[in-house]
């Protein structure tokens, strides 16, 4: 899925842990004054934050029942401008990727 609000943290999105074949935090916001079904998506360690899972997707989503995983980047001018990510069940294997 596409990231949502990506535009917003262009700078934090440049680091290396949003890389394909990292895996992210999925970190509900409750007190999100906009959307309170807001996931927020950040690196695993939880130190930069890359946007949002869609609203669409969000609704309803237990963010503890699942795992996210960087898929696919896009880069303009240089650099990355855009991020897709897996979403998989929590219980599902997901390998390291090949170097």
């Amino acid at each position: 899925m596409k990231v949502a609000g990506v535009s917003f943290r262009l700078d934090a999105l440049q680091d290396d842990a949003f890389a394909p074949g990292h895996r992210l935090a999925l970190v509900p916001e409750p007190d999100n004054e906009h959307d309170p079904n807001a996931i927020a998506i950040w690196d695993e360690d939880r130190r930069v934050q890359a946007g949002y899972v869609p609203a669409e997707t969000a609704r309803g989503l237990d963010a503890d029942a699942w795992q996210a995983v960087s898929l696919l980047e896009f880069h303009e001018d240089g650099r990355r401008a855009g991020l897709r990510v897996l979403l998989a069940p929590r219980t599902a294997w997901i390998g390291t990727p090949r170097t």
